[in-house]
């Protein structure tokens, strides 16, 4: 039964679903709040008929029935002891209003709490989910969606809880009104309730539009976002060919699209708020004038239940722009309930053996991989001992990136398995053997922020931590550039590096895998983007590493292998050879055809 109601929760109310799953008793409390603020407030008001009635010198003739179901609380006056006087009426009003006052300074100091509780917790949800986001699936994702779902998206998130949160909690205060003015004069109230139903109906449209149009709008910043980060990534490109024109033609014409949906939407605003107060007064008019003429309501009562209303239908007015505003955002929280699923349903498969060092071997056994059923890896059998050197070359797509991806741990292979020092891979906590790995790729990664902070990653300083740091800048043959430099190891390198050459970069990259005490060294062509003379210098490092670490190494240029333990030769997917390289350069007519276009 239980899980029937909650099936049936997610399937009818998805929105008040999933902000229950982040905030649990507190989205109640929150409600709970409000609804003191309105039945507080109520009470208040409903003094206010004695209070005219004490005012005008009819204290004595008053009774409790004129207040109809009201009349509680004149009864429970007198049974306190207290005669209906102007100084207890006033007295009890003040008393009210001011338990109301302390009950909206809760009400509203939790909103803000409850508010940043959501948002931190989505946060950290993204977050984590990214974490464990399988990094087959997300080459194969849109950027531009990740990108502006985890920044832009986040905040209208925040924007839908907040209007949602806003329309239900204001809800509690029209229904608390509502009752109290059905309590007050029952047949005047239900012909208002009447009349303001019919009247929400014309903004039903309304409502299906803008939440049509907030869809758009997400669509529309993801593929701003797409844009805008190939624009920067290939900047230099787009310029130096003027392409960049008419590529920025393209970014404006998806911010003409976006604005005009913005603009369509506040529109659909615009109409709502310009056409409540008219609708609700016109209601309001029309039920007085009924009253008047054909039931001869008493007025005293008519205008409790009246003012009871009208706090009910102002509240009412402000839930529909609320309920409005939710729907401009609705677009963005459908979408990141969509992008969470997807990452949780494309999570990482961990293991929970851990690994506290690399010691023996990686071996893959019939491993084949591909991505989308297109095969990239072909039954491979290969075995890399500790501390070896071993190169991958092949033609572009022959599978060497692919290869070294599986032995990072990065990809799990379709069939065979991956061993590591004997074990397979898909027992292991896969983290723990990546912290044994340092990874340095073709475009070095380069953090805008120190030289410490990018070789210790933002590792306090300590004796010890600035120990290692100095260990592995002379490692990495990068010692005396930094100590020249004029704030030394504090000196900033830049955006991306932009303030160093080429091959510093890579060889701060180096300090700072070497820095985190590896096992395992991967090489992803560090050296191709370089000139020969940059990578010379490089490569001696590298070299210099040789014995000390497992080095796998994707070549690009034949020359940066010859002193490799062994070389693996790769033609579509498949191993051809394997061996040293003068053993490869005189048995495989491939690596020797190789070698000879290189002139090496």
């Amino acid at each position: 039964m239980v899980e029937k109601l909650k099936q049936l929760i997610k399937k009818h109310f998805k929105h008040l679903a999933y902000f229950y799953s982040h905030l649990r008793y507190r989205f109640f409390l929150a409600n709970g709040l409000s609804l003191a603020v309105a039945v507080l407030d109520g009470l208040g008001i409903a003094m206010f008929l004695p209070l005219l009635q004490v005012a005008g010198g009819e204290g004595n003739s008053f009774k409790s029935d004129d207040m109809g179901n009201l009349r509680f609380l004149v009864d429970g006056m007198e049974h306190l002891g207290f005669h209906l006087t102007l100084v207890s009426v006033m007295s009890v009003m003040v008393l009210f209003f001011s338990l109301k006052g302390v009950a909206r300074f809760f009400d509203a100091w939790y909103r803000v709490v409850n508010l940043r509780f959501f948002m931190k917790k989505v946060r950290f949800e993204n977050i984590d989910a990214l974490v464990k986001y399988d990094y087959k699936a997300f080459v194969t994702s849109d950027v531009g969606r990740i990108q502006n779902t985890l920044s832009g998206e986040t905040n209208k998130v925040g924007s839908a809880y907040r209007s949602y949160a806003s329309t239900v909690q204001t809800l509690v205060l029209v229904l608390v009104y509502t009752f109290m003015a059905f309590l007050a004069n029952a047949q005047f109230a239900l012909m208002v309730v009447i009349g303001g139903a019919l009247s929400n109906v014309l903004y039903q449209q309304i409502y299906k539009r803008t939440k049509q149009a907030s869809k758009q709008l997400t669509f529309g910043a993801h593929n701003f976002q797409g844009l805008l980060i190939q624009k920067v990534a290939f900047f230099k490109y787009l310029k130096a060919t003027a392409l960049i024109i008419p590529y920025s033609k393209k970014l404006k014409d998806v911010v003409n699209y976006t604005e005009g949906i913005s603009k369509k939407m506040g529109m659909y605003n615009a109409v709502l708020s310009s056409t409540r107060e008219p609708l609700v007064v016109l209601v309001v008019v029309a039920v007085i004038s009924i009253e008047v003429t054909y039931f001869s309501t008493s007025i005293g009562l008519m205008l409790l239940s009246l003012a009871f209303f009208y706090r009910s239908l102002s509240f009412l007015m402000v839930v529909q722009n609320n309920w409005n505003q939710f729907m401009q955002n609705s677009g963005s929280l459908d979408n990141m309930q969509e992008f969470v699923h997807e990452l949780r349903v494309h999570k990482e498969i961990n293991g929970k053996e851990s690994i506290s060092a690399f010691v023996d071997s990686l071996q893959l056994h019939e491993a084949a991989f591909g991505y989308n059923g297109v095969p990239v890896l072909r039954q491979l059998n290969l075995k890399v001992k500790r501390n070896e050197t071993v190169a991958f070359v092949g033609e572009s797509g022959s599978g060497k990136t692919t290869i070294v991806n599986i032995m990072s741990g990065l990809l799990s292979v379709d069939e065979g398995s991956f061993l590591i020092d004997g074990k397979d891979s898909r027992r292991l906590d896969i983290h723990t053997y990546q912290r044994r790995i340092g990874y340095i790729t073709q475009d070095p990664v380069i953090f805008s922020d120190t030289v410490f902070n990018n070789v210790t990653f933002w590792d306090k300083r300590t004796p010890e931590v600035e120990k290692r740091f100095w260990i592995a800048l002379q490692k990495a043959s990068i010692i005396d550039f930094v100590r020249a430099l004029p704030d030394g190891e504090n000196s900033f390198l830049g955006n991306n590096g932009i303030l160093v050459s080429g091959g510093q970069k890579q060889r701060f990259s180096i300090a700072r895998e070497l820095y985190k005490e590896i096992d395992i060294l991967i090489m992803d062509e560090a050296t191709s983007a370089l000139d020969s003379e940059t990578e010379r210098a490089v490569q001696e490092s590298i070299e210099a590493l040789k014995g000390q670490y497992t080095i796998l190494i994707v070549a690009h240029r034949i020359s940066t292998i010859k002193n490799v333990d062994k070389v693996v030769l790769l033609d579509n997917g498949r191993i051809e050879e394997v061996g040293s390289f003068d053993y490869l350069k005189n048995n495989s007519r491939i690596f020797e055809n190789m070698v000879k276009l290189q002139q090496v």
